[in-house]
């Protein structure tokens, strides 16, 4: 069984592709949805076979019973879609990250790159950080050399991080060593916060744009991003010991102490722990 199957579009001219996958890198689901809002009404041209790549004790598709009858399966997707935005050409590779075969699956993709074209490849993440939900979405960086990322973004964090890889990161690794520039921009998200993060999800967005010079219609991200600030700010005036927490991550922010790799460290156990309880400010 073929891992893949291509639908070769035509008259690409330099393609960027930008790559986020769900997991623990997309806190928020902050990457998966800036990206699924830049392949809006793009063309598929690349599927993976699921049944190879995910293991479905762990993703089931999603059932749909209506009047006690069975009427559809959703399957999981990874799928390449083509979108042409001005002038430049985005591919945007994204869904679930595979639970198996990552080797052979990186294999591919870079296979399906050198078809296709590819000179830039963007990864998008998201990852749990101790920032306030009050302040502009903190955004850091990582490049397969110097200077290539925009818009101010620097590399980071500071200092040795080590967590287990995610497939995103294996890929633009071996992106850059294929010789292709590799970057990515990944946003902190408040740990505080469970559920879905569309601040973030927004501020990916509006970086990716600076980076390719072209402006990506935001579709309803700005409307669920301001409805979620105001409940966030409501549910924190509402706990005095929640508004405290959040103030103390204010003073850190306004003193512009970014953190290191071992506070990261932390936050991300921290966040791997909680995931899927409540839907509240957790202080």
């Amino acid at each position: 069984m073929a891992l893949y199957q291509l639908t070769e579009p035509r008259d690409l001219v330099a393609p960027t592709m930008i790559a986020a996958f769900d997991g623990w890198v997309d806190a928020g689901t902050a990457a998966t949805t800036a990206a699924a809002q830049v392949a809006e009404g793009g063309d598929l041209v690349a599927t993976f076979e699921g049944d190879l790549l995910f293991d479905y004790r762990a993703r089931r598709p999603v059932l749909e019973i209506r009047d006690g009858r069975m009427s559809s399966l959703a399957w999981r997707e990874l799928t390449i879609r083509h979108r042409r935005i001005g002038e430049r050409d985005l591919l945007v590779l994204t869904g679930v990250e595979p639970d198996f075969r990552w080797r052979e699956f990186c294999d591919a993709v870079l296979d399906i790159a050198g078809r296709l074209g590819v000179t830039q490849w963007i990864s998008l993440g998201a990852i749990p950080a101790a920032v306030p939900h009050t302040r502009s979405v903190p955004i850091i960086g990582t490049e397969s050399e110097p200077g290539l990322l925009r818009g101010n973004i620097q590399p980071g964090p500071e200092g040795l991080l080590r967590v287990p890889a995610a497939a995103i990161s294996v890929l633009e690794m071996m992106m850059a060593r294929s010789g292709t520039t590799a970057l990515g921009y990944f946003a902190q998200v408040p740990h505080y916060v469970s559920g879905p993060y569309p601040v973030a999800a927004l501020a990916l967005l509006r970086t990716l744009e600076r980076h390719v010079g072209v402006s990506i219609p935001a579709g309803p991200l700005e409307d669920e991003a301001r409805q979620l600030g105001t409940h966030l700010d409501t549910l924190a005036k509402g706990d005095e010991t929640t508004r405290a927490y959040v103030e103390r991550l204010e003073s850190m922010v306004d003193e512009e102490r970014l953190p290191a790799g071992d506070e990261l460290i932390s936050e991300i156990e921290r966040f791997l722990r909680e995931t899927g309880s409540g839907g509240t400010p957790r202080p």
